[in-house]
């Protein structure tokens, strides 16, 4: 026999009207309510209806998040992330892979029916600002996570990715390192990312008084293992190589750092590494990974909670720029320590 909604607030302690607020995903619930709410549905197994709800309110309790790939650990952990935030707000998650293409980005914005959800969690690639105005013709509410698409009449959840990578490259420098390289630049009109970490890694070396050497902005075609092992052959082969890299992403660092073993490279000793991003692998890797953690629950929780905050009382409002914290994590790649692997790093800065 269903669970009824009576019997949560019965367990719960609280009214009808609590327990369908935390279900309907409303944001004006205490924390402690909402938790105490949480688990009696959990206890009991509640489920809620989403043909009646869909009937009451216009609302199914679905939304969807919509990342360029599921395969790349940074984009898995943030779809899950999402589902966990949505489902203590009593939604579920549809999630797309769009492979970073115009046409997957905008059909994920325009082609999802808003009868089957109630709102899009968005990270673009290939999407600019005129494209997002073109291809939303519903009225579906949308947020968008990652670089900053300027003049869109959406929310926007992102890291400070400038001030990210001056973090990264001043880390490298407070070592005493004087030619540091950098792996990750594109030559795209799309790639905001590599763009805005590239000017945060210039930013830090013109306050150092040190210039980009010759060959150490080094390009790639994708933020991947492999493309970042093929810039560190390519760095160790040129003859001033460096003694530092930051890597535009973890995924890249991890593919350096297979590379400068391959080549008899001791790191840190003779290169020190960092990456971006604070993925799983880079606790785990040998040596562990140097890197700025982007705090993909916070992100999730800002860009669930902007997204309900539309659907309940804020359809009329202003869009809202909202920039999520970001923090060095020092690890053996860069500074070696006794401490007993595998850690979760040297908390040295935050910033954001």
């Amino acid at each position: 026999m269903s669970v009824r909604m009576k019997e949560v607030a019965s367990r719960a302690g609280v009214s009808v009207k609590t327990v369908s607020n935390v279900v309907n995903g409303y944001l004006h619930v205490a924390p402690s309510t909402r938790e105490r709410v949480q688990q009696a549905i959990d206890e009991l197994g509640y489920r809620p209806n989403l043909s009646a709800r869909s009937l009451r309110s216009g609302r199914t309790g679905i939304i969807a998040v919509a990342v360029p790939r599921l395969d790349e650990p940074y984009f898995a952990e943030l779809a899950s992330a999402v589902i966990t935030v949505a489902a203590e707000r009593g939604c579920t998650v549809l999630v797309e892979q769009t492979d970073g293409l115009v046409e997957r980005e905008q059909l994920a914005v325009a082609g999802i029916r808003p009868d089957l959800i109630d709102g899009l969690i968005l990270s673009p690639l290939a999407l600019g600002a005129d494209d997002l105005l073109a291809g939303s013709g519903t009225s579906t509410p949308l947020v968008l996570l990652g670089e900053r698409i300027s003049d869109t009449r959406h929310d926007h959840v992102a890291v400070d990715n400038v001030a990210a990578a001056r973090l990264a490259t001043e880390h490298l420098l407070s070592l005493g390192r004087t030619r540091v390289a950098a792996i990750g630049t594109m030559d795209a009109v799309t790639a905001q990312t590599a763009s805005l970490r590239c000017g945060g890694y210039r930013e830090a070396l013109a306050a150092a008084g040190l210039p980009v050497l010759p060959g150490h902005e080094q390009e790639v075609a994708g933020f991947s293992r492999e493309s970042g092992a093929l810039a560190a052959d390519r760095l160790l082969d040129l003859p001033e190589p460096p003694d530092a890299v930051f890597c535009f992403s973890d995924l890249m660092a991890l593919g350096a750092l297979h590379a400068l073993h391959r080549r008899g490279v001791r790191v840190p000793e003779d290169v020190a590494v960092i990456g971006v991003d604070d993925i799983a692998e880079s606790r785990f890797s040998t040596p562990t990974l140097s890197t700025v953690a982007q705090d993909v629950d916070e992100i999730a929780r800002l860009a669930v909670d902007a997204l309900l905050h539309r659907l309940s009382d804020g359809a009329d409002d202003p869009p809202r720029e909202v920039t999520a914290s970001h923090e060095l994590l020092v690890r053996d790649s860069t500074v070696r320590s006794r401490r007993p692997p595998p850690g979760a790093g040297s908390r040295q800065s935050q910033a954001g």
